[in-house]
């Protein structure tokens, strides 16, 4: 499987690059996975829930499955966070997995970049951040695509990965 990145700081645009790269590929007849890095508690199940109670009693893993889609959950409980080479073998494969986050590993990202967030820029500093996506004009030493031009973006991701 492929991976490309896509990187920033918060309220940066990076999610609803995510969600338009991935409509924009997945059209294309490529297949697509995402992983997306929170770097807080989150929870996809719901107190009261069946998968719930079972998860709170003490199960390592909980299978919730259905005719539509399956979903596993795993309670790290004191596990350490897994790695993200550690969970790509978990994906099924496929074409190319986008990745939100994950800015501190190696595989080649985009950043996206808005300028009213006052954040500086990741891509002066990192050398596996092979473009900026940005809302401004930017003078750099990589290729900088507007924000919103998907499709260029969509067009350099697939070409740096050979699709």
């Amino acid at each position: 499987m492929r991976l490309y990145g896509v990187v920033g700081w918060k309220n940066a645009g990076k999610t609803g690059l995510m969600e338009r790269l991935v409509a924009e590929i997945t059209n294309r007849g490529i297949t697509v996975s995402t992983v997306k890095h929170a770097h807080h508690t989150f929870d996809v199940d719901h107190p009261g829930k069946d998968s719930h109670r079972h998860r709170v009693a003490g199960a390592t893993e909980v299978l919730l499955a259905s005719r539509n889609r399956f979903a596993l959950m795993h309670e790290l409980r004191a596990e350490d966070e897994p790695t993200l080479e550690a969970l790509l073998p978990k994906l099924a494969p496929v074409d190319l997995v986008l990745i939100e986050g994950y800015k501190r590993d190696t595989h080649p990202k985009v950043e996206a970049h808005r300028s009213v967030t006052g954040n500086p820029l990741i891509a002066p500093e990192d050398p596996t951040v092979r473009a900026v996506a940005s809302d401004t004009p930017l003078d750099l030493d990589r290729p900088v695509f507007d924000l919103n031009d998907t499709r260029a973006i969509a067009d350099f991701i697939l070409s740096e990965v050979g699709l």
